[in-house]
């Protein structure tokens, strides 16, 4: 188990808004995709990921300052930004 991964894709989640959206939509589809940039979690952690209410990453979302934010060109989210 990588903690520092853990945090590298929780970070993700709360900074880039396209990634969050993956996420949300298809779980294993985005975290196959971080698997692919040399993120793997074990299954334990990917299920934890998973299991967590996605409404918690757009919560966090909204508050971090936009500066910290990955810009998108995907329209505006659904969260309340």
């Amino acid at each position: 188990m990588s903690q520092r991964v853990v945090e590298q894709i929780v970070g993700r989640l709360v900074t880039d808004e396209r990634f969050r959206r993956l996420f949300t939509i298809d779980a294993a589809a985005a975290l196959r995709e971080v698997a692919q940039e040399g993120l793997e979690l074990s299954a334990a952690e990917a299920k934890a990921l998973i299991a967590t209410d996605s409404k918690l990453w757009d919560a966090i979302a909204d508050r971090v300052d936009p500066r910290l934010q990955k810009a998108s060109l995907c329209g505006p989210s659904s969260s309340s930004r």
